[in-house]
């Protein structure tokens, strides 16, 4: 075990020192690429946050060791949303420190805009410039950074697909608002309950309505309305070339397009990975709302005293190893902008034909919906969320989770797969030391995505179960 541990380490450094070069390298090329097709140069998080022009109203204003903010100005709205550092502070990379050391020589007198308050002052910085902000007793050490996102909130990029699917949430229709698949009792005014779906990282609506949906009972189909959502940036959502993907920004969209457009005063949630984030920020903001909640894998790491959370979370999530192999997916993804994105050009803009191929040599014998979620989505979209959401939020989850103990009077159960090896089954057994009522259920043999994928029929009857008990207990 201590030899192969010694070697995994060993060839990581190597493998991941090589993709440190390449990831270099596909920086200038991306750049040069995208001054060719858009005519315009694109930050990225590369460079220093000081050199990386914005290209819209927002600036970042960050607050070193604990998190960062965005300022997004609009003509009616001042919005002041949390992202996380691991977006442009990443790790000791050798070759990230010489690309920054270089960039510094050139940022000189940057302008820029600082919140205080409700005040907005004009200020100039170097790149060197700290400015102390006093909030009540405590000190904090501010500097002001420019955001990297995208100037056209709605053209596709040259490297993101542009089919009718991918696209069609840009009829005016359907941009402001996220793609909902309900099914309703054919008698609706029978509908008891309602239960809002919420899928994972690289996933969509989908994962639930391929495999649950048909499963349910008579009953359950008689007396639930079923709600799937496609997130912001997934499947036929919106997919925001401006957008951080915030977790105001994931928020909004769900009650907008869900518990507003659905009227929804109480109901059950059903979450899995990412989406157990977002259900836990939706618990805390709706507590009367939430009738049971049902996570699985939830992704939540105990970060010890003194450390960055986000820094930490993204180390647990993505430790740069080559081996398992969804580890060094997941760290391939995380750490390197310019390589997720290349994998996001070849497989994302080509997936009606990887689905095509999987059908021809299957003899169309396998159903191909995970692909869907897999690959349906822009790199802006799929990179903010994972820093901003599931490396961002691990600061905040022990604080949700709190909240749920002593603020939400709703059943907790908590499903997990026994070979798990994404999340693992730590994280589950870590939700239940912070909520003591919740249950949980390791499932053997069953991983990320076979939790449901393989068992639906199972999930179904344990998912009734959940909802009959905890409306007996409402009662």
């Amino acid at each position: 075990m201590a030899i192969a541990r010694w070697l995994n380490q060993t060839v990581g450094l190597f493998v991941f020192f090589l993709l440190d070069i390449l990831d270099f390298l596909l920086c200038f090329t991306y750049k040069t690429l995208d001054f060719f097709f858009e005519s315009e140069w694109k930050p990225c998080y590369c460079s220093s946050p000081l050199e990386a022009q914005a290209k819209t109203r927002k600036i970042i204003v960050s607050e070193r060791g604990e998190y960062s903010k965005v300022v997004s100005m609009t003509r009616t709205k001042i919005h002041f949303d949390e992202i996380s550092d691991t977006l442009y502070s990443r790790g000791p990379s050798l070759l990230m420190r010489l690309s920054k050391l270089v960039s510094s020589v050139k940022c000189f007198n940057y302008k820029g805009v600082i919140m205080r308050g409700s005040v907005v002052e004009s200020c100039d910085h170097n790149y060197e410039s700290k400015k102390k902000i006093s909030s009540g007793n405590k000190k904090r050490l501010m500097t002001l950074n420019s955001t990297v996102v995208e100037k056209s909130p709605t053209t596709p990029r040259w490297s993101d697909c542009n089919c009718s699917f991918c696209t069609s949430w840009l009829s005016p229709s359907n941009k402001d608002s996220l793609f909902v698949k309900v099914q309703q009792p054919k008698d609706n005014k029978k509908a008891r309950d309602n239960v809002l779906f919420i899928h994972g990282f690289l996933s969509s609506s989908s994962f639930w309505t391929e495999t649950l949906f048909p499963n349910f009972s008579d009953s359950a189909k008689s007396n639930y309305r079923l709600i799937a959502v496609d997130l912001l940036g997934y499947g036929r959502s919106p997919k925001p070339n401006d957008s951080l993907y915030t977790l105001r920004e994931h928020l909004e969209m769900i009650e907008k397009s869900v518990i507003a457009q659905y009227k929804l005063k109480k109901f059950h949630i059903v979450a899995h990975s990412l989406g157990c984030v977002l259900a836990l920020a939706l618990t805390v903001k709706h507590p009367g709302a939430i009738k049971s909640l049902t996570l699985l894998a939830p992704p939540f790491y105990k970060v010890p005293k003194g450390v960055n959370p986000a820094q930490y979370v993204m180390r647990k999530v993505a430790p740069k190893n080559i081996w398992p192999p969804m580890q060094f997916g997941a760290s391939l993804i995380s750490w390197y902008e310019h390589l997720g994105r290349t994998v996001c050009l070849v497989l994302c803009k080509s997936h009606r034909l990887v689905d095509s191929l999987t059908r021809l040599f299957t003899l169309n014998r396998m159903r191909t919906y995970l692909i869907e979620g897999f690959l349906c989505h822009i790199h802006n979209g799929s990179w903010h969320t994972l820093h901003n959401i599931i490396f961002g939020s691990g600061g905040k989850l022990e604080s949700y989770l709190d909240h749920v103990r002593d603020h939400v009077d709703c059943d907790v159960t908590i499903f997990h797969g026994g070979k798990d090896e994404v999340i693992p089954v730590e994280c589950s057994y870590s939700v239940k030391t912070k909520v003591p009522r919740a249950t949980v259920h390791v499932i053997p043999d069953k991983d990320h995505i076979t939790i449901v994928v393989g068992r639906q029929k199972d999930f179904a009857r344990e998912l009734e179960l959940i909802w009959q008990r905890s409306t007996t207990t409402n009662k």
